[in-house]
């Protein structure tokens, strides 16, 4: 451990997005850190202090010992490597581990005798040994477990949340051995004030990561059910909620789109796995399958709402507020509100979509839509799919300017951020 405090040796970080470049930066704060990335633009964003993910502000690269780079074989200076890429799912919904595996190549290939590797991208338990171990011997040509030691430290950042930042979140270690463990605990532990927490065996860590996000799967899809069920009944979900949530252990879950880079991906991984050993997981696929399904109900309901106007679906604008898969994010992976626009489309609605914190060139880049910067009416249906702190404050007579003259406003509040008393008389503010 002194040798990295006293910076004989080094850090590699590989994959410096939300997740590898705040640890990144915070490691580099105490230790001598190589930041590698595939992307020559995001490392000159990097280098000029600018986050390309929009999560941390320039002061954040201040008072840090960093290499930024592109350059592969850099990476081979550092003697402790963190390997930090996404883990995403094909179109049918299986674990795609590209990512992980090139990353797992491109360190295996300056691996060194003594050195270290902690993965902690997302998983399947087992991966980690079962997958990468073999690729870092293979590349390296080198001993698992006697020439060099492996560990897995799963990554709980919550993008744009202020408040639960990377040094205060407990962090799970885990490793092949004692001594790896111990040197693992020590370099984390010295930047993460929230604790450490030494898991019994990688595979262990590896589970727990998954099922943190399943588990808010499962719940999410129990209150999506909930009010797939209550729209039926003709009573607000959010009332029902609210009135259930005055018992102390009822948890506060509410229905939404289900999307990102987490919740909506993970649980597929442990399902992949659980299919591998011909255990079909009911629960945790009823899931995914409701939250799945959200936007073609939601799409359905705007159009069911529309025609009973009288209107035209052919003939109707519509306004979207929120394309980024959550909250104060410019994060568009896997939303599903992108998932919602193809829906309305092919009941021939015409949708602008406006978001104050989306880049539009990643929106046209990843989905082929565009991107309004100033909403025009008249718009027959609004719908307001994700609650940026930008919208919150909004009235509805800023909604009602945007509704052709002489309609009622028609507000499709998705995540219940507006009073529905306020309405006029045949105004409409549905919320799921």
């Amino acid at each position: 451990m002194q040798d990295y405090l006293d910076k004989k040796k080094s850090i590699s970080v590989t994959g410096l997005g939300y997740v590898g470049l705040p640890l990144a930066l915070e490691l580099a704060r105490h230790f001598k850190v190589v930041g590698f990335d595939l992307k020559p633009e995001r490392i000159a964003l990097m280098r000029q202090h600018i986050d390309p993910s929009q999560e941390l502000e320039s002061t954040a690269f201040e008072h840090t010992d960093i290499l930024f780079t592109a350059d592969a074989s850099e990476v081979g200076q550092a003697s402790f490597h963190i390997v930090a890429v996404p883990t995403p799912v094909t179109a049918a919904k299986v674990p795609d581990l590209a990512p992980l595996l090139s990353a797992t190549r491109t360190v295996g290939q300056v691996l060194k005798r003594g050195d270290i590797v902690v993965f902690e991208s997302t998983v399947y338990p087992g991966c980690t040994e079962e997958d990468c171990v073999p690729i870092l011997e293979a590349e390296s040509g080198l001993q698992y477990g006697k020439d060099f030691g492996v560990g897995y430290s799963p990554e709980r950042i919550n993008p744009g949340d202020k408040k639960h930042t990377l040094t205060k979140i407990l962090k799970v270690v885990s490793a092949n051995d004692e001594p790896t463990l111990e040197l693992v605990g020590q370099i984390y532990g010295h930047i993460i004030t929230a604790g450490i927490y030494k898991a019994s065996s990688i595979k262990v860590a590896e589970a727990a990561k998954v099922i943190e996000n399943a588990q808010r799967d499962i719940n999410i899809g129990f209150v999506n059910e909930l009010s797939l069920i209550f729209h039926k009944l003709g009573i607000d979900t959010n009332e029902v909620l609210e009135a259930a949530g005055t018992k102390w252990n009822f948890l506060p879950f509410r229905p939404g789109l289900v999307g990102g880079h987490c919740i909506g991906v993970d649980p597929y991984y442990l399902v992949y796995k659980a299919q591998q050993l011909d255990h079909q997981p009911e629960v945790i696929t009823s899931g995914r399958r409701i939250n799945d399904g959200m936007p073609g109900f939601v799409a359905k309901e705007v159009a069911q709402a529309l025609t009973q106007k009288g209107l035209n679906l052919a003939d109707t604008r519509l306004l979207l507020m929120g394309i980024t898969f959550k909250e104060n994010v410019a994060d568009i992976r896997n939303s599903k509100v992108a998932d919602l626009i193809v829906e309305l489309k092919r009941f021939g609605i015409s949708v602008d979509i406006s978001d104050p914190f989306a880049n539009p060139e990643q929106v046209n880049q990843v989905y082929g839509l565009q991107l309004t910067q100033q909403p025009t009416g008249p718009y027959h249906a609004i719908v307001v799919a994700v609650a940026h702190h930008t919208y919150q404050d909004l009235s509805l007579d800023y909604f009602r300017d945007l509704t052709p003259a002489g309609q009622p406003l028609l507000l499709f509040d998705l995540k219940g951020t507006y009073d529905r008393t306020q309405a006029l008389k045949q105004e409409t503010i549905w919320r799921l």
